[in-house]
């Protein structure tokens, strides 16, 4: 995230009306905005300037905003929210299996606009601080097991490994940065995907039932990921952090 007070939100969009309204929009709620027309000036923003979201149109003119979105996506996770005329569930698949974050259909509403980019500058702020406290840390242990980051092992209290796959890793890391404090679904579907693990909304009960056969003594009965009904779940147990 950006370190000055307002996030900074970069829009690129070939309509002037559209580029106008947004950078009104957000200036007024308390975000800042730079609104430019085309990819080489977006380019030109990213080069000079920390930018915290990308509101990218799909149909610029002369231009494909998907291959915009490919490219950055290759090079940076910034957060990114295409905007489209088209109501095609072919244009949303292709812009969210090229990247980006979310969308929304033109013609938009400025109050759902706000609230969508509010939520993806959540998500970036919390993927952020997890990904400072792993980088900071070289292995996690509770109730003598080891989660060594760098090396992405588990080993339980007998000294043995225990595999894990990518899904499993990252929640197991994400319950460990946050500890004794419950994590709703979509917050451990965002964290987890830090590390690029192919997790998803409705696999992430399932996730967790497999991690649990893993390192709970009785899964029926979990010591560590318990779940708070209707809230999300909670890894209830000390963690040390070995630096």
């Amino acid at each position: 995230m950006n370190d000055t007070a307002q996030p900074h939100v970069l829009a690129v969009d070939d309509d002037p009306s559209i580029r106008a309204l947004l950078a009104d929009y957000l200036t007024e709620n308390e975000l800042r905005c730079t609104a430019v027309p085309t990819g080489a000036e977006l380019n030109a923003v990213l080069a000079r300037e920390t930018v915290d979201l990308l509101v990218l149109d799909v149909r610029l003119q002369g231009e494909d905003g998907m291959q915009i979105a490919r490219k950055l996506r290759e090079e940076s996770t910034i957060p990114i929210l295409m905007l489209t005329g088209r109501a095609a569930e072919a244009d949303r698949v292709m812009g969210l299996e090229l990247g980006a974050d979310d969308y929304l259909t033109k013609p938009f509403s400025t109050r759902e606009l706000l609230a969508r980019i509010r939520a993806l500058l959540r998500r970036a702020q919390a993927q952020a601080s997890v990904a400072d406290a792993l980088a900071k840390a070289r292995a996690y242990r509770f109730a003598g097991w080891e989660l060594n980051i760098g090396l992405r092992r588990l080993k339980d209290p007998e000294g043995r490994n225990v595999e894990l796959t990518n899904g499993e890793f990252s929640l197991l890391a994400a319950f460990l940065c946050s500890p004794q404090r419950t994590l709703t679904r979509d917050q451990l579907l965002d964290l987890s995907r830090l590390h690029n693990a192919e997790v998803y909304d409705r696999s992430i009960d399932v996730q967790i039932l497999r991690l649990r056969r893993k390192i709970e003594a009785d899964p029926s009965r979990p010591r560590f990921i318990v779940t708070q009904r209707g809230a999300g779940y909670v890894f209830d147990a000390t963690v040390e952090v070995v630096r």
